[in-house]
């Protein structure tokens, strides 16, 4: 089966076409094409994602990345195709809310033959509407031009089983990690920080989340009030490394560690990102020094929660595997942390997202969707299926 993946959520517009084949326990995945543009620079200058801007973005990026993507997976073919005018009524019904994207679209499909593509997954939440819509009404109005199934998949299950595979290399044979169940999963990102018990693939059961800030979203804010550069996860790690490899890690600057022994599996960084304001308004000149020992004291204070919150999970459910999936898994501290942890745990073993598959990507949603048709054949059914963007969707 060939699989092409949208996805739009926030502001990474990517694409990617995976070959997939086998049953559940056997899977077998060959990266065909792969792109993804990304718009952090665009609202580097706001100090997060504006909504509306990455909408409009992501119209004006599909259209180039699909060709693109097609041709990467040698699946791109020029023909001249006549298009039903119902099926140009239909299309512009569709795309009405992406009045820049139609005539690109009509345009595209009017001069490419219908590649060999079986179904198309998107990413239907959770994220910034405006920019789901636009990523599901373009993959509704292809699955129309092109009588192809439109599958939609959970942002978060895409995070999920971004660790089954090694690579987002096109043309590249990748080798699929097994996931033995119980399965725990530690999904970390700018919007979200949720503990996931996985009893089988599709069986999800939040079990921890944020009451307040996500952990993604502490970094950078907290980035903000030592005046670091947009996005902030990495300037906080950066400034942390330094003053981990100095020599002298003692740091007058204790902050709390939110929730650590609550009886339940919920984390808290709203009071921790405080106890930094507060703590810099004391400190007549802050220092790079200085930064550097409250960076530390941060990211610390964040593994101290995490960590401890991962381990009750596992204690608790008998985990056989444990995962890390979003954007801050990249986090190299924090993924030193797990697996110091998973030692504790002779029978489990640890599965982390190579690098770029941390990150928003399509790939995970190609792979979603395979194992989501693998488990519901209806799926593979061409039918109108009704699919609304969902900002806060739940697993």
């Amino acid at each position: 089966m060939i699989i092409l993946g949208i996805e739009t959520s926030c502001d990474e517009t990517a694409l990617s076409i995976l070959k997939a084949e086998g049953e559940i326990d056997s899977l077998d995945f060959d990266v065909l094409g792969n792109t993804i543009l990304s718009q952090v620079k665009l609202h580097e200058k706001y100090g997060g994602v504006l909504p509306f801007l990455a909408k409009r973005e992501h119209a004006k990026n599909l259209i180039p990345l699909l060709k693109k993507t097609l041709k990467e997976a040698n699946l791109y073919m020029e023909e001249k195709t006549k298009i039903p005018s119902d099926i140009i009524e239909k299309t512009s019904k569709i795309l009405e809310r992406e009045p820049d994207l139609f005539p690109q679209f009509i345009e595209f499909i009017k001069q490419t033959k219908k590649p060999d593509i079986n179904t198309v997954g998107v990413t239907f939440g959770p994220g910034l509407e405006p920019a789901l819509w636009v990523g599901i009404n373009f993959a509704k109005a292809l699955g129309l031009a092109w009588n192809m199934p439109v599958v939609p998949i959970n942002h978060m299950e895409g995070h999920i089983v971004s660790v089954l595979t090694e690579t987002m290399v096109k043309n590249r044979k990748s080798k699929v990690h097994k996931v033995e169940f119980p399965a725990i999963a530690l999904l970390i990102s700018g919007g979200h920080t949720e503990l996931v018990l996985i009893k089988n693939w599709g069986n999800y059961e939040v079990i921890g989340k944020t009451r307040d800030d996500a952990v993604g979203e502490a970094f950078d804010k907290v980035a903000r009030m030592l005046s670091l550069p947009y996005p902030g996860g990495k300037e906080i790690s950066k400034l942390a490394g330094v003053e981990r490899t100095s020599g002298d890690n003692s740091t007058p600057y204790i902050l709390p560690r939110p929730m650590l022994h609550s009886p339940d599996l919920d984390f808290s960084f709203s009071g921790l990102k405080t106890a930094v304001l507060y703590t810099l308004k004391e400190i007549p000149e802050v220092t790079e020094t200085i930064k550097q020992k409250i960076a530390k004291e941060f990211e610390d204070a964040v593994i101290d929660v995490i960590v401890a919150k991962t381990k009750k999970a596992m204690f608790q459910h008998e985990t056989k595997t444990l995962i890390m999936g979003g954007g801050v898994s990249a986090n190299k501290t924090i993924q030193k942390a797990l697996k110091e942890l998973v030692k504790e745990f002779k029978e489990t073993k640890l599965l982390i997202p190579e690098q770029e598959l941390s990150t928003d990507n399509a790939l995970m949603i190609a792979i979603a969707t395979y194992i989501k048709v693998t488990k519901d054949k209806t799926l593979l059914e061409v039918s109108d299926r009704k699919i609304v963007a969902e900002g806060n969707v739940k697993l």
